[in-house]
């Protein structure tokens, strides 16, 4: 099988360099999260174990605090409603 080296090697760093989510990542390197989440987990593993030790304690921060980032987002989108909904009723 080949998988581009290069690409996986960039996947990695840019997740350590920025503590991004596979989500970031896959954005940032215009590949899908999926392709993003193997590479760095498996495919990592076989050329560089000790990339991917560093790069598999970040994901697991990452995903101990997305509920966190869940429930930020979630409050942003109603506070952003109510300030928009007060808006328009002062308006009026």
């Amino acid at each position: 099988m080949y998988y581009c080296k290069e690409k996986i090697y960039a996947e990695a760093n840019y997740i350590l360099e920025h503590r991004a989510t596979v989500r970031e990542t896959a954005q940032a390197m215009g590949v899908g999260k999926s392709t993003v989440h193997k590479d760095v987990t498996t495919r990592l593993s076989e050329l560089h174990p000790a990339l991917a030790k560093q790069v598999r304690e970040i994901l697991n921060i990452n995903k101990a605090e997305r509920h966190i980032r869940g429930g930020k987002a979630t409050h942003d989108k109603y506070a952003a409603k109510r300030q928009s909904d007060g808006v328009a009723t002062q308006q009026a």
